[in-house]
């Protein structure tokens, strides 16, 4: 166990606490629930971090850090859609969290066959993650901050990571798909 992986395994762990938190019938909860999520998302780039810095990469971490990630995104935006349940904001919550679970399978099969570095990390997808926590971190909030709508900022940033998530599930599947169709249809 290593600091990067410790981190991980703190924003699994904050998952039930969130959910609790914003389930809590005080003026106070969405905030809490707010920092909650803050300080995963900020736990999520610093294991990261610490990892490449501390050269303390794994095998563990690289497999727990984008679960912790997909899990925590997922419960959020399944509380979100629960809270306003609207179809502007169920769509953009279904995509996202269904190019999660496509992603995740298909990745797991090109390691299977062995082509596992075919579908690596994009830099769309770091600004798609940045968006989207962005969006949920505004969403949580929910009250306007220094007279700013926050919710509706929040909207139109989780609508940039919907699209940003087809975008970049679109080149993970152009990518792998010579593998997923190796004969090309013939």
């Amino acid at each position: 166990m290593n600091i990067p992986n410790s981190l991980t395994l703190l924003r699994i762990l904050l998952i039930p606490v969130f959910v609790l938190v914003f389930y809590l019938p005080f003026g106070w909860a969405n905030e809490a629930a707010t920092a909650i999520f803050a300080l995963a998302a900020v736990t999520d780039w610093l294991d990261g971090y610490l990892a490449r810095q501390l050269q303390q990469t794994s095998a563990f971490g690289a497999f727990l850090d984008p679960v912790a990630d997909k899990l925590m995104v997922a419960v959020a935006l399944v509380l979100l859609v629960q809270a306003d349940p609207r179809i502007w904001l169920a769509i953009p919550a279904a995509v996202i969290i269904g190019r999660e679970i496509t992603i995740s399978a298909l990745r797991e099969w090109m390691a299977e066959i062995g082509k596992s570095t075919t579908v690596k990390v994009a830099y769309v997808g770091k600004i798609k993650t940045t968006a989207q926590m962005a969006a949920i971190i505004l969403m949580l909030y929910a009250d306007p901050l220094y007279g700013l709508p926050v919710t509706p900022i929040g909207h139109v940033l989780l609508y940039i990571a919907a699209a940003l998530t087809l975008w970049s599930m679109v080149a993970y599947l152009k990518a792998a798909w010579p593998s997923l169709w190796p004969n090309n249809g013939h």
